[in-house]
């Protein structure tokens, strides 16, 4: 999960945030058949998936299937 875990350091996350977003971050990959963490995709979904966590969604569940409807891929 490396992609995730910089672009958390880099966006200054708070620490009860961080399990939200790698659980939903997991759930989008694996939802989605991504298994290469290099791939553009992990990149996409990783920095959507922040983008909602931090507009106030709170359930990793709920995080991870808006972004992969706002990514509009499946």
């Amino acid at each position: 999960m490396g992609v995730i875990h910089q672009l958390i350091r880099d966006a200054a996350i708070e620490p009860e945030m961080v399990s939200r977003i790698t659980a939903a971050y997991g759930q989008a990959l694996h939802t989605l058949c991504v298994k290469d963490r290099d791939d553009p995709l992990a990149e996409m979904i990783a920095k959507k998936i922040i983008k909602i966590a931090q507009s106030g969604v709170h359930e990793p569940a709920k995080i991870s299937a808006l972004a992969i409807k706002e990514l509009d891929v499946r």
